[in-house]
């Protein structure tokens, strides 16, 4: 009950005139079929670990996953103490994580909501993290997508996201997902470090680094910032 309640209340907010429910090819039945397939890797994996691990929520913090999924980053998130709000477009996959968070000791920590990367539903300068895994080539506006994770960023707040490079020889899934097969096959675009850099930097973010560089031993696009200097309220 008291993460519809939130959902209504957060969804008030107004954030322009245009909704973003997230990639049209995320929705409907093939969308969820999908989703099915890659059920394993949706549920924990060793990439969303090493996410949470670098990211270090703590106690007391109020953080967000992006694209939130069944929970593989938001579940071991919310061990920690601090507060997730698990932000994801998909109604099926929404459904999916509300009823696994039922069933997680940490329930009382994490807050299910519908939103996107283009429309996070929390107030300005709230969020002391967030982070984003396999999601930013699903990301229907990328400018907009920037200027909500800077809008909703604390002054100093940490930002992680992270899209696996399944088209790169060397990585352990190329053959399974690889060029033939990658995001482009499924109508995606995948984003280039040094775009998200320039972006998050023209947002006003700060220490940005954009790159290729290896997460859990695995070719990425790493790109990390801290929110922009300023005073709350």
């Amino acid at each position: 009950m008291s993460n519809e309640h939130s959902e209504h209340h957060h969804d008030s907010h107004d954030h322009g005139s245009h909704d973003h429910h997230g990639h049209a090819n995320d929705q409907g039945i093939k969308g969820a079929l999908r989703y099915l397939r890659h059920l394993p890797e949706m549920w924990r994996s060793p990439m969303n670990d090493a996410v949470i691990d670098l990211v270090d929520p703590r106690g007391g913090e109020r953080v967000v996953d992006i694209g939130a999924g069944m929970g593989a980053g938001a579940l071991p998130a919310a061990v920690t103490g601090a507060h997730v709000l698990a932000v994801e477009p998909t109604p099926f996959v929404r459904r999916v994580l509300r009823m696994r968070r039922a069933f997680s000791r940490s329930r009382a920590c994490v807050e299910v909501v519908d939103g996107s990367a283009e429309r996070i539903p929390v107030a300005d300068r709230s969020i002391d993290a967030i982070w984003a895994v396999n999601t930013m080539h699903h990301w229907i506006d990328v400018e907009r997508s920037v200027a909500e994770i800077a809008r909703v960023l604390k002054p100093g707040g940490r930002v992680l996201l992270v899209d696996e490079l399944f088209n790169d020889p060397s990585h352990p899934d190329y053959e399974r997902f690889g060029a033939e097969h990658g995001p482009e096959h499924h109508g995606f675009t995948m984003v280039e470090a040094d775009q998200m850099g320039s972006l998050l930097r023209a947002a006003g973010l700060t220490d940005v680094d954009a790159s290729d560089v290896p997460v859990a031993s695995r070719p990425v696009i790493r790109v990390t910032a801290h929110g922009a200097p300023g005073t709350d309220g």
